[in-house]
């Protein structure tokens, strides 16, 4: 090894060292910032629950109190963007945990690089269960998994109601792949089913050709997975050829915020998964400051970035702002949520994630499992 080598490895390593040395001392600025990674930039609904976490945070503690601080990066770029921006805000913001909202191939990226970068990674939207297979304990994740969702419909859809002729309806994103299998994976073990499945193309405004194949099957019910906007149009068409057959759907059908009341009618008869009932009513108070901040009644996304920041400033104080005691105090945190009670398996999966609620006159009604 020559010298000008070993000196290039030297400075190379001292700086590693002098960064993490930097982020593990003890508090002494007030300021402590939380990365947020999402989507795209359109992604408001991320950022609004995040920060409205933060705001709430930072008045409680006061103007002399600690700082919260967070900062957002779009994922959206060139394959690799992501892990790109997870670094930068590792070793260059040195922030204290990152939350992701954003899809299950990204959360890959992310999860290599906080496997050598030792910092808390906490998803509230990617639902890929291979995410847990790399058994790595700085990844934690607020949303039920693909495994979880499909259990729970699976439970309901044939071991409750008795249904055998089951239809899927899914387009072709990533996402809904994944959720497409671990659904199908469950049924093979229920041996009961063999669900019939068909595709669309998500630009695809009409859903006739479907709505023909499914009358032939005499389908007993539906499984949608898919975004929301091309799924609610799927609905409505389907009520509108007169065809009344029950629909299921994933935690993907409440992702958006919601303008009134009334949207909520355009998925009337459906029986979705979720993680509590935090829309119910006007009355429960995330609702209600939610929609005084951002004009907007709350959905899934903004419901898990509220949670998921809110979990990380939970586990920074109770961790005596140690970073190295923060993966300790996530594994055994209990923390009651506007997305229900959260505590993590030994993998950092929620446990008893999933539960059911059905629509009904725009009324939600949870569902005993």
């Amino acid at each position: 090894m020559t010298k000008k080598v070993f000196i290039i490895i030297i400075i190379c390593v001292l700086y590693v060292w002098n960064s993490y040395a930097q982020q593990n001392k003890s508090v002494t600025e007030r300021n402590l910032k939380i990365g947020l990674l999402i989507g795209n930039d359109e992604s408001i609904a991320a950022r609004n629950g995040a920060e409205m976490a933060i705001d709430k945070a930072n008045e409680e503690e006061g103007p002399d109190g600690l700082r919260f601080q967070l900062l957002v990066r779009s994922m959206e770029g060139p394959w690799g963007t992501g892990s790109k921006e997870a670094v930068n805000l590792v070793f260059n913001e040195k922030v204290w945990a990152i939350l992701g909202s954003h899809d299950g191939r990204n959360a890959h990226l992310v999860e290599q690089v906080i496997t050598k970068t030792h910092i808390i990674f906490l998803s509230a939207w990617a639902t890929d269960p291979t995410l847990y297979q790399a058994f790595v304990p700085w990844f934690f994740s607020c949303v039920p998994n693909d495994l979880q969702q499909a259990n729970i419909l699976i439970e309901e859809i044939v071991y409750k109601r008795k249904w055998s002729k089951i239809t899927i309806v899914s387009d072709k994103s990533y996402d809904s792949k994944v959720a497409l299998q671990s659904f199908l994976r469950e049924t093979k073990k229920a041996n009961k089913v063999e669900p019939m499945q068909l595709f669309y193309d998500s630009s695809n405004k009409n859903f006739k050709y479907l709505f023909e194949k499914i009358s032939k099957n005499d389908t007993d019910c539906i499984v949608l997975f898919g975004k929301p906007t091309a799924s609610k149009k799927f609905i409505q068409q389907l009520r509108q050829n007169g065809m009344n057959q029950p629909v299921f759907g994933t935690l993907s059908l409440l992702a958006e915020d919601r303008s009134d009341e009334e949207e909520l009618t355009q998925l009337n008869n459906i029986t979705l998964v979720t993680s509590g009932n935090w829309f119910d009513s006007e009355e429960v108070l995330f609702n209600k400051e939610y929609y005084k901040k951002y004009d907007k009644i709350p959905g899934a996304v903004a419901a898990y970035a509220f949670d998921g920041v809110n979990l990380i400033m939970e586990a920074i104080k109770h961790s005596g702002f140690d970073r190295e005691k923060m993966q300790e105090t996530m594994s055994n945190i209990h923390y009651k949520g506007v997305t229900g009670s959260i505590q993590f398996d030994e993998k950092g999966i929620r446990m008893d994630a999933a539960e059911l609620i059905e629509i009904k006159n725009g009324i939600l009604i949870t569902l005993e499992k």
